[in-house]
């Protein structure tokens, strides 16, 4: 069973107990509803109700069940390392891949690559997740950076809350720009209609999104995005709200959806200071070759 500590902030102060753990965790809303029946949720050493309304500085902590039946074998992925020493690595993750297995999902996933080609892995994040310190969506490709011990994987974790991690991101967008480069500084939550997709609103957390467009048509659109922030879907949904969805999205985007592989947007780049001699490194991996070939329909090279 792993451990769970969260602090609330100001942004969170007032939200059900119940909507504060599902921003925050990968488990299902039904999931998370049996924590709390187990009175695995606790604050002050006591259980909390789902319905509590959280306040400044709570601390709780929540205990999770490592998911049974889920086998993580190794699996030879052929994965793509850009960089690998004895305390991290940077993976390029494929369109289509998705990061590590849950309990909806038990299909192979980068984790199997990762527990092929890597020697060890941090186990911070437990079973499910070794190594895994951030994600990126299933048909989104890119860089991740992976953690083989716990003392980068703390590392890691701490210069991307600290904001120092720099995310590049590529992605074909809709519609005119007006402006050449702005910041989207929204709120990201949960959809209160639709749980299962993030919005812009009120409740959500301080999301902030850097752009400026590389290359405009007349309906198409090639952008660059820094994320200094890293919400859930945060570049797809903010690029949605200000009227500019990303290509080929099947949630966020327009219909029909282009293509078959899912939203056109690629995490190009990642930067970071090495956990164990705080030397600054950075990489860049050149979008796939859907993504190239949509550059070249649209005359965005």
């Amino acid at each position: 069973m792993k451990k769970f500590i969260f602090t609330v902030t100001g942004t969170e102060v007032g939200k059900r107990a119940d909507v504060f753990l599902t921003e925050l965790l990968t488990e299902t809303r039904s999931q998370i509803k049996k924590i709390f029946d187990k009175k695995q949720v606790l604050l002050d050493d006591e259980p909390l109700k789902a319905s509590y309304q959280v306040r400044f500085d709570d601390e709780i902590t929540v205990f999770i069940e490592e998911a049974k039946g889920i086998s993580i074998d190794p699996v030879n992925l052929n994965l793509e390392f850009l960089y690998e020493d004895d305390d991290v690595a940077v993976v390029y993750k494929p369109q289509g891949l998705v990061v590590h297995p849950a309990v909806s999902y038990k299909e192979v996933t980068l984790v199997n690559g990762l527990k092929y080609q890597l020697d060890h892995l941090s186990d911070i994040n437990g079973d499910l997740r070794p190594g895994i310190v951030h994600r990126i969506d299933k048909d989104t490709s890119g860089l991740l950076l992976v953690a083989k011990t716990n003392f980068a994987h703390e590392s890691l974790v701490k210069q991307l809350q600290d904001k120092t991690v720099r995310r590049v991101y590529e992605a074909i967008c809709l519609n005119p720009f007006e402006e050449d480069s702005a910041t989207i500084k929204t709120p990201v939550g949960r959809d209160e209609v639709n749980r299962l997709k993030m919005a812009v609103t009120e409740t959500g957390k301080d999301a902030v999104t850097h752009f400026k467009v590389i290359k405009r048509m007349d309906k198409y659109n090639l952008i660059e995005c820094v994320l200094e922030t890293g919400r859930t879907h945060q570049i797809r949904v903010h690029m949605q709200y200000i009227g500019h969805p990303i290509l080929g999205d099947p949630v966020y985007g327009t219909k029909p959806v282009y293509g078959t592989t899912g939203q056109f947007l690629h995490a190009k780049t990642i930067g970071f200071n090495h956990p164990v001699t705080d030397q600054y490194l950075e990489f860049s991996k050149e979008a796939p070759e859907a993504f190239q070939k949509a550059l070249e329909t649209f005359n965005l090279k």
